[in-house]
This record gives structure tokens, C-alpha cells and sequence, in this order.
């Protein structure tokens, strides 16, 4: 070794030091290393953990991958887990990112969107119930997913990219290494033998099971409670055969309502209804407990019996196929948090639900997979290339909990507005124009891996976030002083709302780094004009009921609201004459002329 090298060797820290011996370890060939001894032990092979496993090999050929999962394979069809709808960031990761373009189109089924409808009376007729949807399809395709074909089919994949995956196999035990200088050890079994594997990196992917987050003492409990149980039946129930009503099947005239993820909403809770491609249909019940209570559908025929009482023309069609019904499971107050997720030093990490869950209105769960997964595979490559990833995971860890936060209070004490079209149409809207313009434009543009790199988005971001969290207060408010009094309606969440289509379009706009800058603050313009249009018509289309108290004092407390004033000023300064259309808020359509 030169002089040369030996002095910049030894002014090295102990840690850098360390690292550089690792780094000269994985040089090594793999041929070399001990067979049981791999870059990345991944526990689980859901789609989490799978989907984990075919991105690192993808990104670093040559890691050496184990996942270990307890079910065996392959797995059933129709498989007992929740999680079968995409949005669009899914849908993209799961499409354009891992390369399953083939497998989404010619084995599962592309979604027609989401789709509402809210209660009225005893709930005998879909046709007079208000829907809120799209009558077209979106441009960026999503899919229904039967997460069992999904499954098999990311078990295939990693399996021909060299992943080693063990199934109907399971972590007895894990030793971590905390400070840096040796391989995390684990005891796995399978058919009834044990085998020592050691690993430079442990993420936990075992789903609800949460080893990690159990081992090392990170749970975090979450203000949001509900229930849910649900089912798969063999049958594809269709809600188009609910009503004969030929106006009402006008109003779509392109693509299929038994295709879209439908939602019966109604007083503290919504049931989903969503076709699979093996021919079932899974079926949901989610609750406010407030509302109610647990026990009244914690079996099959206490959730069918529920379903009479409150969505007849659902338990219904439920009942004809009674002879079909596939499987039942419940979950008990389903919503967690965690302290943290990624750990640089202790190289760990936690992704999909042995991480965070929060909640399955509008099919979050494999967004959050996705974006963790892009985290976790950052900082894995950037180890791989031999940094030091301590101080980046600790920023990845604060990003991925900080969009947590922001997305969980979309549904933290929201399920009381569920049985108020007029407050719900409105915030549907606005939570998935955010969700498109703010979380989308991010990850479709890899802007999550270098956010805080980018002190101007990590700003805009912060200012979103404050902003999402005061709209959900006043949707709230909102509905605390509302009478909806709303008739059977058609709202077209989409094609008529150019807002919404910019948006949407947005995601896949391909634009360079300044251009995507420049596009991120008009989008956070877009929303603080949407947000002081909103306030503003509430205000107006309320001040003829202020002789009611609770009207007037609510008006008092928004027009005396720091955050609030700010949007009004700005939106009657700047932003009324280059408002949105106003037919994304329902009471424009019946209040209209009271503002103007």
C-alpha cells in the first residue's frame, strides 16, 4: 500500500472506515461470500416485499437478495388480503417501474375510476342516490387487482432476476447489528429445518405481523379509528343490475360502473365493491365504532345482516350468491403509525404495512408501498456504491412519515361527513386533485428520492401540507353547520373540471427538473385558489342562514381565522377572475345565485 493511500486510510473516522472495509467486501465476487450470506434479507413476500426485491435487482443486478414469506406458493386466486384497487402512483410503480405492463392488462382488470354513491332513505334505489364519478376514462390507467394472480406473478419475476425466495418459510429470530461493524443474523425455518442467513441490510416487509416495529419499540398509536370486515363472493355481482332506471345508465355512456371501485357511503361508515379478474368480487364493510359498533359485524352473518339494515340492495345481491362467498375477515381498529422506518446506521428498514397502514377509502396502501420502496431502494443503491446513507435515511424517514401525517388526516375524524353528499363531493374532489397535483407530480417525477436536496419543493410541500390540514378542519366545520338537502345527482369528477384534468395529465408530463419547480408552485397556487373559492362560497351560500347561531358564530370564527382571511384576501385579490370552474362544490349548483 503507497504512503499515500495509508494516510488517507487512516484519516478516515472509525464508521467511514468500516464502511470502506464493507465496500471492499462487496467487491468481493459473490462467489466468494458464504452461501447464507446476502446484501438485503427482506422479511415477507407479499407484494411489499416482493415488489422490494424486483426493484433492487433491477436497480443493482449483482445484490444479493433473500426474501422469506411465510405463505406457500403459488397463492390462491382471490387471496385473503385487502389491497386490491390502485391509483395512479401504484399503478405506475407497479406498470412502468417494474416493467408489469403485460401482466396488469391481459391478468387483471383496468379500473373505471372511483365512484360514490351516498345514502338516501332506506337505500332501495341506487337511482336516487347521488353519485359522484367520471363518465370517461382517465388517460393513466388503473387496475383492479387480484392480489393473489399478483402475487405468483411477482413471485415468478424475482425468482428469474436471482432473488432467492423461500416460501411457506418464516423468521424465527433476528440479531441486528446496531453499530455498523458486522452482518445482521437471522434463524429462518422451513419444513421443519433451520438455516443461520446473515444479511448487510433487514427490511421488514411481514406486513401486520410487524416484526420490527415490535423488536425495536416503534409503534406509534394514531388518532384515527375504524373498523373493517370484508369478503371475496364468486360471483361478479354487477351494481348496474340494481336499478332499471334508463336516465341514470345514460349518464355514463363510456365504460363500466361494475369496473370502477364503488363506494356505498353512508352515516359513519362506506362498504366497497370491487371486481376481480378471477371472476369474484371482494366486498367491504369499513366503520366509525362511534358509529357503529364492532360486534355487529365481526362474523359473516352479523356483517350480512348489518348490510340489510343499512345497504339492502348490497346484501340483496350478496344473499342470491350466498353459496359462493369465498372467505371473511375482520380488523379492529386498523389504523397505525410508526416512529420510524428507515435507519442508515442500523441499516434497517420497514416498508408497506410492517411500517405504516392507514386507511383503504381511496386505496392508499400500495402508494405508500411505492414510495417507501423507492426510499428503501435509494439508499440500499447509494450503500451499494459506498456511502455513508446515515444522514439520507434520516431525511428519507422524516419525508416518508411527514406524507403519512398529511395523508392520514384526509381521514383522521372525517368519517362523519360520509352521509353528507354536499361537504363529500367537494372534498372528494379536492383530496384527489391534491393527491394527483401534489403526491403524484412528486413521485411520477422521482422528486420524493431528492426532495429535500431541493430546499424550493421542501417548502412548497410544508406550505401544502398546512394548507390540506386546515381544508379538512373546515370540511368539518363545514359540514357541523350544513342541512344537505341535496337530490338524486350525477357529479362528474373529471372531464368537465379542467383543473382536474391538468392535474391529472400533469403526473405524466415528463418535465425537466426547472420546468417541474415551476409546475410544482402553480400547482401550489392552484390549490389556495380552489381553497379561498370553496371558503368563499360557503360563506356566501350560508350568510342568508346566519340567524341561526351556530351559522353565525362559525362565519364569525372563518373570518376571523389567520389561515382563512389569507386564502379569501388572496383569492378576491387575485384569484376570482382566474378562479376554477365552480362545479366541483355541489352547492354552487343549488346557492349559486345567492353568492353573485
Amino acid at each position: 500500500m503507497s504512503s499515500d493511500i495509508r494516510d488517507r486510510v487512516s484519516s478516515l473516522s472509525s464508521l467511514q472506515r468500516r464502511e470502506l472495509l464493507a465496500q471492499l467486501g462487496r467487491a468481493v465476487s459473490a462467489d466468494a461470500r458464504p452461501a447464507d450470506e446476502y446484501d438485503v434479507l427482506i422479511m415477507g413476500g407479499g407484494v411489499a416485499g416482493l415488489t422490494l426485491a424486483m426493484q433492487l435487482k433491477k436497480a443493482r443486478p449483482r445484490l444479493r437478495v433473500i426474501v422469506v414469506e411465510r405463505q406457500s406458493h403459488p397463492v390462491p386466486e382471490a387471496a385473503h388480503k385487502v389491497g386490491e384497487s390502485t391509483v395512479e402512483i401504484a399503478a405506475h410503480y407497479l406498470r412502468d417501474i417494474l416493467g408489469l405492463g403485460g401482466h396488469l392488462e391481459s391478468e387483471q382488470l383496468t379500473k373505471f375510476g372511483l365512484r360514490m354513491f351516498f345514502s338516501d332513505g332506506d337505500n332501495t334505489d341506487l337511482a336516487r342516490r347521488v353519485e359522484v364519478g367520471s363518465s370517461v376514462f382517465p388517460p393513466l390507467r388503473t387496475y383492479q387487482l387480484d392480489r393473489g394472480r399478483l402475487e405468483n406473478a411477482l413471485g415468478a419475476a424475482v425468482e428469474r432476476l436471482d432473488v432467492t425466495l423461500l416460501t411457506d418459510a418464516r423468521v424465527t429470530a433476528v440479531e441486528l447489528d446496531e453499530i455498523g461493524a458486522a452482518l445482521h443474523r437471522a434463524t429462518v425455518e422451513q419444513a421443519g429445518e433451520r438455516r443461520e442467513v446473515t444479511a448487510h441490510w433487514v427490511v421488514d416487509a411481514s406486513g401486520r405481523h410487524r416484526v420490527l416495529q415490535g423488536k425495536l419499540g416503534l409503534a406509534k398509536p394514531v388518532g384515527h379509528k375504524a373498523n373493517a370486515c370484508w369478503f371475496r363472493v364468486g360471483h361478479p355481482i354487477d351494481i348496474k343490475d340494481w336499478t332499471d332506471d334508463p336516465a341514470w345508465h345514460a349518464r355514463v355512456p363510456v365504460g363500466d360502473r361494475a369496473l370502477s371501485t364503488n363506494h356505498l357511503m353512508g352515516p359513519g361508515y362506506w362498504v366497497w365493491m370491487i371486481r376481480l379478474a378471477s371472476g369474484s368480487i371482494s366486498i367491504g364493510v369499513v366503520t366509525d365504532p362511534d358509529r357503529h359498533s364492532f360486534s355487529e359485524m365481526n362474523t359473516f352473518d352479523r356483517a350480512l345482516t348489518w348490510l340489510r339494515r343499512h345497504e339492502p340492495q348490497c346484501a340483496q345481491a350478496i344473499e342470491q350468491q350466498r353459496h359462493k362467498v369465498q372467505d371473511f375477515r375482520v380488523m379492529k381498529d386498523y389504523s397505525y403509525g410508526c416512529k420510524q422506518v428507515y435507519s442508515g446506521s442500523g441499516r434497517w428498514c420497514l416498508t408497506g404495512e410492517a411500517g405504516v397502514f392507514l386507511d383503504p377509502l381511496y386505496s392508499p396502501g400500495l402508494d405508500m408501498i411505492a414510495i417507501s420502496n423507492d426510499l428503501v431502494t435509494d439508499l440500499i443503491c447509494r450503500w451499494n456504491n459506498g456511502e455513508d446513507v446515515t444522514h439520507r435515511a434520516a431525511i428519507h424517514d422524516r419525508l416518508f412519515l411527514t406524507v403519512a401525517e398529511i395523508w392520514l388526516a384526509i381521514y383522521e375524524r372525517q368519517y362523519v361527513l360520509m352521509d353528507n353528499p354536499q361537504v363529500m363531493v367537494s372534498k372528494i374532489i379536492w383530496d384527489t386533485a391534491f393527491y394527483w397535483g401534489v403526491f403524484g407530480q412528486l413521485y411520477f417525477h422521482r422528486c420524493f428520492r431528492t426532495l429535500f436536496d431541493q430546499p424550493a419543493l421542501a417548502n412548497s410541500l410544508t406550505r401544502l401540507a398546512e394548507l390540506s390540514n386546515r381544508m379538512q378542519a373546515f370540511f368539518r366545520e363545514w359540514h357541523a353547520i350544513d342541512e344537505p338537502d341535496l337530490e338524486a345527482d350525477f357529479i362528474d369528477l373529471y372531464s368537465p373540471l379542467q383543473f382536474m384534468v391538468d392535474l391529472h395529465e400533469g403526473m405524466a408530463a415528463e418535465l425537466t427538473a426547472e420546468q417541474f419547480e415551476i409546475q410544482f408552485v402553480e400547482n401550489v397556487q392552484t390549490f389556495e385558489k380552489l381553497a379561498g373559492q370553496l371558503v368563499s362560497t360557503v360563506i356566501g351560500a350560508y350568510a342568508d342562514s346566519s340567524e341561526r347561531r351556530a351559522v353565525f358564530d362559525q362565519i364569525r370564527m372563518w373570518q376571523t381565522d389567520r389561515r382563512i382571511v389569507e386564502l379569501l384576501t388572496a383569492y378576491r385579490r387575485n384569484g376570482k377572475a382566474q378562479a376554477p370552474s365552480d362545479g366541483w362544490m355541489t352547492l354552487a349548483r343549488r346557492k349559486l345565485e345567492v353568492i353573485r
